[in-house]
């Protein structure tokens, strides 16, 4: 006679207990998944009941994994990423759109360059979606974002995309009307995450900041006008590499400002699958 072999948990349950493992809090694992906290904390005590096993210690403010957990959870996440990536090879069933949001001066100056290698991994079916500031896109499951930060966010996949160097950029045509040092030349400011004009002073000296001539509020403006020979920039070297490439910007001096944040590729797990995200990875970076 046949034994019967023992049924599964329901789906439910192992996604809750892989997405708080992996963000080590049950809070982190709710934003991710879109269920709240107690749905989650529940649907982990019941696979734990089923299990006959506790997977995690709980702690006043935090969650950490026993030796049961611990040990079950690289099976689990292999069990996933398997399921995912056959069901879409063999049906077809994985996303036919790869979704891309970012700020416009990243989908101009990183994304656009990219954009023929973006479109062979996304089946030619790629779109993508500007950022808007302040706009709240934690329900946005199925995007992969492009973020400014240190990485602190609660998602299945992270990838900085490089590391961050500024430094001051001026055009040929500015350096060719202005005599002096640069440091008396018209100054752009812009708002946002990047250290700015104080912070370049603090670090390399120079007396007190001039005030900003002109203001804007994204990069991607102020480089234009650093293009246009209306005044220095303090500019992400990674962004401006193809401006000093072709001679648009030229660099003043050696000195930079390093920064512990950068921008971040960031997705959850049904934005794409294991096979696209290791593509993303080699194009992006």
């Amino acid at each position: 006679m046949q034994q019967q072999r023992p049924t599964l948990p329901p789906l439910e349950w192992i996604r809750a207990f892989e997405a708080a493992a992996r963000c080590g809090s049950f809070t982190a694992a709710a934003a991710e998944t879109g269920i709240t906290q107690s749905a989650i904390s529940q649907r982990i005590a019941q696979l734990e009941q089923r299990l006959g096993t506790m997977l995690f210690h709980r702690h006043p403010r935090a969650i950490t994994l026993t030796v049961e957990g611990e040990a079950w959870l690289p099976h689990i996440q292999s069990a996933l990423d398997t399921m995912r990536d056959s069901s879409e090879a063999l049906f077809g069933t994985g996303r036919r759109q790869l979704t891309i949001s970012a700020s416009q001066s990243i989908i101009d100056l990183w994304l656009t360059p990219r954009l023929a290698a973006l479109s062979d991994i996304a089946g030619g079916q790629l779109a993508i979606r500007t950022m808007v500031l302040g706009a709240h896109d934690a329900v946005e499951d199925e995007v992969v974002r492009i973020r400014y930060g240190v990485g602190d966010w609660p998602h299945a996949y992270k990838l900085p995309l490089y590391s961050e160097g500024i430094v001051p950029l001026a055009s040929p045509e500015l350096i060719g009307r202005r005599g002096g040092h640069w440091s008396d030349w018209p100054r752009i400011a812009c708002s946002g995450p990047r250290p700015g004009w104080p912070d370049w002073v603090a670090c390399h000296g120079g007396g007190s900041t001039p005030v900003p001539h002109l203001r804007f509020d994204t990069f991607l403006s102020a480089l234009g006008a650093a293009r246009a020979g209306t005044g220095v920039l303090l500019g992400s070297l990674p962004l401006c590499d193809q401006d000093l490439a072709a001679g648009r910007l030229v660099r003043m001096g050696r000195d930079h400002l390093d920064h512990h944040a950068t921008y971040w590729m960031i997705a959850g797990q049904d934005a794409v699958s294991r096979t696209q995200w290791a593509e993303l990875t080699r194009i992006m970076t």
